[in-house]
């Protein structure tokens, strides 16, 4: 199976392979592919732990402010940062895959479930930071799982219905929790975590090992042996492939100024009503979860017709005008119908994110381990945004830290318009 190029270098766009791999036979390949979408579909709560219900739960049971809250999400996201990187590499080197996601699960769940009895600030935090580092496991696992198991030709496609999976399953646990909490209160999403955490070890379990090809998981595999690419490259492709520096500057931008936006949201539903106000949370995230799912379909259908760059300008175009909306209400209607932009700038950041790593990565060898250290720039954008927003709230009150959030995605926009090229194929149709 030859492709048609003469050298591998970090950025370079190469032609895909004509077949996807064929490992097991049709039955495993079919259970593999029922069992990803059950994976992401009980993952989806697990990978975020308690995600902006921690801020409900602080803020209204146990009577923290706005800067205590946004320090204990930055340590947990610093924490995220630290391992998210190792996580990759860990990744790239496993054919274990399957028990690392497990193992992070536990971790994950049992980290979250201390809360309810240990909510002083250092216990707090400390459980946090474990939750987090060990949830940075689970993108790149999947990412990884799924490119050994279908291949480039159609991964594309694939992540587009896993995301659909993902963000199907956040609603779900989204409504489930703010119909549980209505009737039983703010813990209720413990339980709920640990529930979906069972569920997400029973669908990692049953990918079939056999079907998943550990080297084509890592990105190898598209270059002629002669030229080098069935041996890793050098962790310094990280640093060497420029397109890859520039979508981490605009990674980082996006999460600046997405990061601290529905934890904000949280906290002005939660003052308003403290007994809805982990309801009122979940309409937020039922609402943007809802919309996710098409635009990851978008994606999934449309990134290798389109090209890459103008699914994620859209991403960063319609996250500025969502924080410019935000401040003209404070209608728990008004904020729920705002968030649905969420749903349209995530769902496609989040589908389009692991298609233009692998474009940039494809044939190094360095896919999962370039994954998280791009990751590991985003989680540094979180970790500003949740500290800044939470500093300025307390200072200048909400609608500036919306406004000012606004501006960082600004920036990002330019950034990516400017200075990132199209990594996909439809660039090389067009020139």
């Amino acid at each position: 199976m030859a492709t048609q190029i003469s050298e591998v270098s970090p950025g370079t766009v190469i032609p895909k392979r004509t077949t996807t791999p064929s490992r097991g036979g049709k039955r495993e390949a079919t259970q593999a592919g029922f069992a990803l979408d059950a994976a992401n579909f009980f993952l989806a709560d697990v990978r975020d732990a308690l995600g902006p219900y921690l801020a409900v739960y602080l803020l209204t049971e146990r009577n923290w402010d706005a800067a205590s809250i946004g320090v204990v999400m930055s340590i947990a996201t610093v924490a995220g940062i630290l391992a998210q990187t190792p996580a990759g590499a860990v990744i790239d080197a496993t054919k274990a895959k399957r028990a690392v996601m497990v193992v992070a699960a536990v971790l994950v769940t049992a980290a979250s479930l201390t809360i309810p009895w240990f909510s002083a600030f250092w216990p707090v935090a400390i459980s946090q930071a474990t939750a987090h580092a060990a949830g940075v496991v689970f993108g790149p696992a999947l990412a990884a799982i799924t490119l050994g198991i279908v291949g480039n030709k159609v991964f594309t496609r694939r992540v587009g219905r896993n995301e659909s999976f993902n963000h199907a399953g956040n609603a779900f646990a989204a409504a489930a929790a703010g119909a549980l909490a209505y009737a039983w209160g703010p813990k209720v999403v413990f339980y709920l975590l640990a529930s979906m955490a069972v569920a997400s070890i029973v669908s990692v379990l049953a990918i079939p090992e056999r079907t998943i090809d550990h080297d084509l998981a890592r990105g190898l595999h598209d270059a002629p042996p002669t030229q080098g690419a069935d041996r890793p490259s050098g962790v310094s492709v990280l640093l060497t492939c420029r397109p890859l520096l520039i979508f981490a500057g605009c990674a980082i931008m996006f999460h600046f100024a997405n990061a601290a936006m529905l934890p904000l949201v949280g906290q002005k539903l939660a003052l308003q009503d403290k007994n809805l106000g982990t309801s009122l949370m979940s309409a937020c995230i039922v609402a943007a979860q809802i919309v996710m799912v098409p635009m990851a379909m978008l994606v999934g259908a449309k990134a290798d017709l389109w090209g890459r760059k103008p699914l994620f300008l859209i991403a960063l175009a319609v996250l500025t005008v969502r924080g410019c909306l935000y401040p003209f209400s404070d209608n728990p209607y008004w904020l729920v119908g705002v968030q649905l932009l969420d749903g349209v700038g995530a769902g496609i950041y989040g589908a389009v994110f692991p298609v233009i790593v692998a474009d940039l990565m494809r044939g190094t060898g360095r896919f999962n381990v370039a994954q998280g250290a791009v990751i590991t720039a985003q989680g540094i954008g979180a970790a500003l945004s949740t500290t800044l927003a939470g500093i300025v709230v307390v200072h200048e009150g909400y609608s500036v830290a919306f406004l000012t959030l606004a501006g960082v995605a600004v920036a990002g926009l330019a950034l990516y318009y400017f200075a990132m090229p199209e990594t996909g194929e439809a660039q090389s149709r067009l020139s």
